[in-house]
């Protein structure tokens, strides 16, 4: 066991799913998965591993915000030896380009949050997507009829931002804003394991456009089947 989660060595796969809500963990264990089975529920943090086309595939919930998925990452590659983890959640966008229900790889993650200076280096670090993942990703959205946009994201730490820095960040052609992709990134970097964020887009800052829950239902479905689909390629 590690501080947070509750496997034995050999419970959790190398390849992993990390949604923020625990919830939904449980939904793609229940869905997607064949012979799921639980292996943490710690502070409510479900996590499942089962088969997905016959390949042994993790996930796990996360939690809200970079302290959360800093905490969770890092346990999963460091205590358990996890060597592929592929974020999947929601996100907002600002970018005239994207509209809900649209899926957004980060291909980078900007940060607005402290998290980053846990690792006191010496300049800005530029947190990147595993490009082995990224092709991986291409393939499998080709395979199945799915498509995404890919781009710089940004993960900040206030959800409410009462100074609108959002608009600073869409004038650098950010794609959208997330709260967890930076610390994964930024965790998987030092590692040297193979990470992305994959999201589907529910909220627009800009046209006010908010995707119902039947839309974000089905969005969210085609986002979990492209992880999957990328997870059994590795």
């Amino acid at each position: 066991m590690s501080n947070h989660i509750g496997a034995k060595k050999g419970q959790i796969a190398e390849s992993i799913l990390l949604p923020g809500d625990p919830l939904r963990a449980k939904f793609i264990a229940e869905n997607f998965l064949t012979g799921a089975e639980k292996y943490n529920d710690i502070r409510g943090m479900l996590g499942f591993t089962g088969t997905y086309k016959g390949v042994p595939v993790s996930v796990q919930g996360t939690g809200m915000g970079m302290p959360s998925m800093g905490i969770y990452s890092w346990e999963l590659m460091n205590d358990y030896g996890v060597e592929n983890l592929v974020r999947i959640g929601t996100a907002g966008s600002f970018n005239e380009g994207i509209r809900c229900r649209d899926i957004v790889v980060a291909l980078s993650a900007s940060a607005e949050s402290s998290y980053v200076d846990n690792f006191d280096l010496p300049g800005t670090y530029a947190p990147t997507c595993s490009y082995d993942l990224l092709v991986k990703t291409q393939k499998a959205a080709e395979a199945n009829g799915l498509t995404f946009k890919a781009g710089n994201v940004v993960s900040v730490d206030v959800f409410y931002d009462l100074r609108e820095g959002w608009k600073k960040w869409a004038g650098m052609g950010v794609l959208g804003v997330d709260m967890e992709a930076a610390a994964l990134y930024m965790n998987a970097s030092y590692m040297k394991k193979n990470a992305l964020a994959v999201m589907t887009i529910t909220d627009h800052f800009v046209t006010g456009e908010r995707a119902t829950n039947e839309e974000r239902e089905c969005g969210e479905d085609d986002m979990m089947k492209l992880a999957l689909e990328t997870a059994i390629k590795l």
